[in-house]
């Protein structure tokens, strides 16, 4: 294990019989254009994206980890993330520890195979903007085109359907002051929001069992890059 690389970057690559794991954390915010304060916990997009090219494109590494605890943050930098690890061709396989709320959510359905601890959360509401807000109808056009574009992506790689996800990030009563919903382990899974509930152990070992698939089904069109490599999260 690299201690450096943990310290560095807060990840790290281990192998041993079974093959391979780089394993990515983000936890925090989710950093976007703008530098957060820096006494907040954070994820820079601009670190992660270089991340998962080097992870895609090494032959030693068979498979991406992603550990989740993050309160959310930027919108473009979370999809920016997550478009990239669901449309990675390594097996990847994401776990949800403590928090994976507002644009987490999307980054922690973008993996082939997901997990959620049983104590857990996700919160699931509307799209929020800080900052200068100009009130007219463009505004608010724009908005709904963010919003449609996070709905797609979490419905699209997950079971969950648009209306089910939308009654649940529209839901009044549920949280103070706000609109929305917590949602925590089980009730995640039964909505169709995450694949199942679990800890460190059963990832991996979902994580080693996707590998073991992908090897066996392996074709010289798959290492040349074919783009049916990949086994779409809808697929499963």
């Amino acid at each position: 294990m690299d201690i450096s690389q943990i310290e560095d970057t807060g990840t790290t690559t281990t192998t041993n019989a079974k093959g391979s794991i780089h394993c990515l954390t983000i936890i925090g915010q989710i950093e976007g254009h703008m530098i957060l304060p820096p006494q907040n916990k954070a994820t820079k997009y601009e670190h992660i994206l270089p991340q998962l090219v080097a992870v895609e494109q090494d032959e030693a590494i068979d498979g991406l980890l992603v550990i989740l605890n993050t309160a959310g943050g930027d919108v473009e930098a979370g999809l920016a993330i997550s478009e990239m690890i669901a449309s990675m061709k390594k097996p990847t396989v994401s776990l949800v520890l403590g928090g994976g709320h507002s644009i987490g959510v999307p980054l922690a359905v973008s993996a082939d195979y997901s997990f959620i601890a049983p104590s857990a959360a996700m919160t699931l509401h509307p799209l929020r903007m800080n900052g200068l807000v100009i009130g007219v109808m463009q505004t608010f056009d724009y908005f709904n085109k963010i919003q449609e574009r996070i709905v797609s992506f979490i419905t699209s790689h997950s079971k969950i359907d648009t209306d089910a996800f939308n009654d649940l990030m529209l839901r009044t009563g549920e949280i103070a002051n706000d609109v929305g919903s917590i949602i925590f382990g089980e009730k995640a899974v039964q909505c169709g929001l995450i694949d199942q509930v679990g800890g460190v152990s059963d990832a991996l070992d979902k994580l080693y069992e996707i590998i073991n698939q992908r090897k066996s089904t392996e074709n010289p069109a798959d290492k040349q890059g074919s783009p049916d490599s990949k086994t779409k999260k809808g697929d499963k």
